[in-house]
Order: C-alpha cells, then sequence, then structure tokens
C-alpha cells in the first residue's frame, strides 16, 4: 500500500453529527502542536475497525473554509467529514459510532491526489453530496488567491446537503444549490454547456453523476484536461457481477474473487501485499498486467486505446468478463 511508514498518533477535539448521515470530526495533536500542511484537495486515511474485527485504512478529504492566505500551511488541526455507508463493510459506523472526543486515531499523514491547477480562467466546482468536502477548500484556496471559482453543489435535499451556512458565507453569489427536493436538481448538459472554454471543471461526487459530467464533456469535445474528478465512494458493484478465478503466475497461485468483493480485496485477504491506495480506480496505483483473459474495464485511468489492448486492469475496480484472469503477480 502507498502509504506514509510513520502513522500520526491524533486525538479527536471535536465531534458533530451535522445531519442524519454526515458527522463531522475535528482531529490534533494531543500535545496541541503543530500538524503537517496540506493544499486544497488533500485527504488523510484514517484506520478504522470493521465488524470482522480487522483494521482498514478509509480515506477522507481535508475540509478548510479559511480564506487567508497560508491557511492551511500549518493548521492545529484537521476537519473532515464522514457519510455513513449502509451498503459498505462497516468502516463509515464505526467513524459515526465509536470515536468520541479524547479518542485517539491512528492517522496518515495528508496526501493530495486532487491538487487544484494554478490556471488564468476560471475555475467551476461541481459536488455531489459528501464530495463537497475536498471542493470546500477548492473554493477558499481560490478565495485566498482572489482568483474566480463558482460552486455547483447539488444533493437530494437540503437537510442532508452538509456546510451550507459555511459555503454560503463564503462564496454569496457564487454558490449555486441543485436540490432535487426543491426545483428540478442538477441539469449536467446546461451547467457544461455554458463554461467559458478556458474554465477547468473540478468534480467530486458519486459515480453516476461522474459518469454523466464525462459523457456530456465528451459530446461537447471537451479535451480531457479539463474536467478533474475524484469520486468520495468506490464504484458500486454491477448486478451482473459473477464470481472469478484469478491465477498469480509468478506463484502459481489460484484465488476466487467473489461476486462481492474486489480483486484487490481478494489479494489482500489471501495475505498478498499489492500496491494501492485510492480503491476507486482514479489513481491508477493498483495496476497489474494481464497475461490472459478478457478484462472489465471499470477504471478512470487508462485511455480507450489503452483498455482496448487487454493487458493492464487496475484490480480495485475492474473485473473479469469471463471465468478466468492469469495475472503478472
Amino acid at each position: 500500500m502507498t502509504t506514509n511508514p510513520e502513522p500520526m498518533l491524533l486525538q479527536v477535539l471535536q465531534a458533530q453529527t451535522l445531519n442524519p448521515l454526515v458527522r463531522m470530526l475535528h482531529l490534533g495533536r494531543p500535545d496541541g502542536g503543530v500538524l503537517p500542511g496540506y493544499t486544497a484537495g488533500s485527504h488523510i486515511q484514517v484506520q478504522v475497525a470493521l465488524p470482522d474485527g480487522t483494521s482498514a485504512w478509509r480515506a477522507y478529504s481535508l475540509i478548510n473554509f479559511a480564506t487567508s492566505a497560508n491557511a492551511t500551511a500549518a493548521p492545529m488541526q484537521y476537519c473532515i467529514a464522514v457519510r455513513r455507508e449502509d451498503a459498505g463493510r462497516g468502516g463509515s459506523h464505526w467513524m459515526h459510532e465509536q470515536p468520541q472526543v479524547g479518542t485517539m486515531l491512528t492517522v496518515q499523514r495528508p496526501r493530495n491526489d486532487f491538487p487544484l491547477e494554478d490556471i488564468a480562467g476560471s475555475t467551476v466546482l461541481l459536488a455531489g453530496g459528501i464530495g463537497v468536502t475536498p471542493l470546500a477548500s477548492m473554493a477558499a484556496q481560490c478565495r485566498a488567491q482572489d482568483r474566480p471559482v463558482r460552486l455547483h453543489y447539488a444533493g437530494r435535499s437540503r437537510s442532508l446537503m452538509a456546510f451550507l451556512p459555511e459555503l454560503q458565507t463564503m462564496l454569496g453569489g457564487d454558490l449555486e444549490l441543485h436540490i432535487d427536493d426543491e426545483a428540478a436538481g442538477l441539469n449536467i448538459a446546461a451547467l457544461l454547456g455554458v463554461c467559458a472554454p478556458q474554465v477547468k471543471l473540478y468534480v467530486c461526487g458519486p459515480q453516476a453523476m461522474l459518469d454523466a459530467v464525462l459523457d456530456q464533456a465528451q459530446k461537447l469535445g471537451w479535451p480531457p484536461e479539463r474536467v478533474h474528478f475524484e469520486l468520495f465512494a468506490a464504484p458500486a458493484a454491477n448486478d451482473g457481477d459473477h464470481a472469478f478465478q484469478i491465477v498469480l503466475e509468478q506463484t502459481g497461485r489460484t484465488l476466487i474473487v467473489p461476486a462481492d468483493k474486489s480483486i484487490l480485496d481478494a489479494l489482500i485477504d489471501a495475505g498478498c501485499d499489492p500496491l494501492f491506495d485510492c480503491k476507486r480506480g482514479e489513481c491508477g496505483v493498483c495496476a497489474v498486467s494481464v497475461l490472459d483473459g478478457e478484462i472489465e474495464h471499470r477504471d478512470y485511468v487508462l485511455s480507450a486505446r489503452e483498455k482496448s489492448l487487454g493487458n493492464v486492469m487496475h484490480t480495485c475496480v475492474s473485473r473479469a468478463k469471463g471465468p478466468r484472469l492469469v495475472l503478472d503477480l
């Protein structure tokens, strides 16, 4: 796993339930010291306990609303928000129920796989649900640098949309809400259609929203580098997913990947030590060579041509179309 070798022990300083789905935590050093700095789009990984008695890492974006220069260069606290995922493996439930003020958590140092570029044009941010967390920090950084920015924030209902007061204070008229139960909701075609050519778009939210944005951007002829994105959860399993075999060519081992589990998780469960980071098909760290078998690609890293070659896959999300894959592992 690509994490820093020396995690930190941080204390929960504040814990607050923002709505039925979202809990906010403020973390800091027990001695009150300065924490490692970070930039907008960064995340930390927190070690959580799962119901089966094992531990795992979960990534949470760092949230900042301060618009002063260098506000995150030497922070005294990290602020994160955790959305409860009822269909998950239990990490979010643990984060909602177990850490209280004073609890010590094991935390990896900040890492940024979703950086905000320094551009001359305008920046448009599109958030879906808890995907607002990294984009709030991006909006604050744009304000601190006096850069034009507009945040579109989509959600099912106002009561489930976290941080509305803070965003309205920071952005004023540059915040546009798209709320399903109050109006027509988010119109991606209309939003992208009015973006000037120099605008860069940053998207964070569920897979369905991201897929729709990427599809519309392609229809409009946008070059891929105009759209930057991050998923706030691993892509959902498909109804047609089936179990299959993977053969590890280097060791001769054969493993079964169940329909409800990724190749990456099957490797971890079997005692292997695969490289990975995001577990959402975005970062490319878990890529492996495929020696035989047909791949069902679900990542956001490979180009269409690279996928057509069928010799590389990302084990955190992609699967086998048939009964068997042979991996160069």
